[in-house]
């Protein structure tokens, strides 16, 4: 959009002088309206007036004056005064918030009137999944910056929720491009371009920064199993580093690391072999701690349970892998409490709800997004979304509300759906997941092997 010439007006819009001029007009008429009527009153006022005093002489002769410049016509402002006010400060500054306000209510074409309380549920008839689907909000694409690039990364901003910064690898059509890219993607207003751009020559993967606002870590790992933890005021050196061994001999390499939520010593890691480990950053334990076994392929996601609630359930975490499944797990049991085999590609990622303590979605290779509701059925997903004529979805991002949920494929395309009344949990969802897990423990008890080992708490 280009600036116009005019100090208030747009190129392709109505000028801020006809704007002005109109605003000018109809104050105009609003003065004359305002003045015909205190004139009508004036003249009823008049039929009811008794002959005055002779000490009332003076104060008539004022009232006179002022009754003849209050019947004076409206005169039309000059072209001088006009101007004046169109250049005036406090014109300049309404004009240019409200035109923005305008042109931003323009742009959209959603349902402004969307309500993601859930309240419109007991107002509807029929089956209540049917509000349950997902439905497409945008896509995020830059055509240099993008094409080409597998999306090997996504966050929300904590601070403004409707920021996303996405990392994305190297270009192997553009060899002269740097490797690394990470956009700042803008979901409150309909542009296409991405707010910022930044570049690095190494691709970039993923890192997690863990702790409070006021006391964090940068937290990196790598697949030759060294996990450092970093300080944001000082980058070049790692604060603490760690290798990330098995039984004292053998290398973890490391594909996916996750932490439960307010906890920034224990955490999980997926491994190339499929194996999935415990492990501690300080103590007398710090390390590898117990194995978790169950994929027969490599792990491509892990992900700590993270809606908080009236039970805890932050011992919980999913695990994806090429084995075309996702795994329940509990970090009190080294067996999967539960294996979802409703896919048939390698799935690529899955992630919690941060609302909602029965709801993850998952992706995969065919380009379908599923997301699981616990409490309503562990045998196929409640909502499901596959993405014609796209590539591999490989990673998969909650907003931090819970109610939209992003994906990215390896073409470097970001898919952003509006998840709807389902992701809206209602007050007995933990009560009812705690009654999900044990039916889930019953059958896993009933079906397991002899010989699985119970951890402690």
């Amino acid at each position: 959009m280009q600036q116009a010439s005019s100090p208030v007006g747009l190129t392709g819009r109505k000028s801020g002088a006809d704007n002005a001029s109109s605003g000018i007009y109809w104050k105009e008429i609003w003065y004359s309206q305002n003045q015909q009527e205190a004139e009508g009153t004036e003249d009823e006022e008049d039929e009811e007036m008794v002959e005055p005093k002779v000490g009332q002489d003076s104060e008539l002769e004022n009232q006179d004056k002022k009754q003849e410049v209050k019947e004076a016509p409206p005169r039309e402002l000059t072209e001088e005064e006009k101007q004046q006010i169109l250049h005036s400060e406090e014109f300049l500054i309404f004009f240019d918030r409200t035109i923005r306000v305008i042109e931003r209510a323009l742009a959209e074409d959603s349902d402004i009137f969307f309500d993601y309380s859930g309240r419109e549920l007991e107002e509807k008839d029929g089956d209540v999944q049917a509000g349950a689907n997902l439905s497409f909000n945008r896509q995020f694409y830059d055509e240099h910056w993008s094409k080409h690039r597998v999306v090997t990364c996504m966050d929300w901003s904590l601070q403004y929720p409707e920021l996303m910064v996405a990392s994305y690898n190297n270009n192997e059509d553009a060899p002269h491009e740097p490797d690394g890219v990470a956009l700042v993607w803008n979901m409150k207003f309909k542009k296409t371009t991405p707010e910022y751009v930044f570049h690095c020559q190494h691709p970039v993967y993923c890192v997690n920064v863990v702790g409070t606002q006021n006391a964090h870590n940068l937290i990196t790992v790598s697949t030759d199993g060294k996990m450092c933890s970093w300080s944001l005021d000082m980058l070049s050196t790692p604060q603490e580093s760690m290798e990330l061994v098995y039984n004292k001999s053998k290398s973890v390499a490391v594909t996916g690391m996750a932490f439960p939520t307010g906890d920034v010593n224990n955490f999980v890691v997926g491994s190339e072999e499929g194996t999935v480990y415990t492990a501690c950053r300080h103590g007398s334990k710090a390390g590898i701690g117990e194995v978790f076994e169950g994929h027969q392929g490599p792990v491509t996601g892990i992900n700590c349970h993270m809606a908080v609630g009236p039970i805890d359930f932050s011992h919980l975490f999913v695990t994806s892998s090429f084995d075309w499944t996702v795994k329940l797990w509990t970090t009190k049991h080294n067996k999967p409490l539960y294996s979802f085999e409703d896919n048939a590609d390698y799935v690529y990622d899955v992630m919690w709800s941060p609302v909602h303590p029965a709801l993850f979605a998952c992706v995969d290779g065919m380009g379908r997004l599923d997301l699981w509701n616990l409490n309503n059925d562990t045998e196929v997903p409640t909502a499901s979304v596959a993405i014609e004529g796209t590539s591999a979805l490989n990673r998969v991002r909650w907003a931090q509300a819970g109610k939209e949920v992003a994906v990215g494929d390896s073409e470097g395309r970001i898919w952003v759906y509006d998840v709807g009344e389902l992701a809206v949990p209602h007050n007995d969802e933990w009560t009812r997941f705690a009654r999900t897990l044990v039916e889930i423990r019953a059958n896993r008890a009933d079906s397991e092997e002899e010989g699985t080992v119970e951890l402690s708490a």
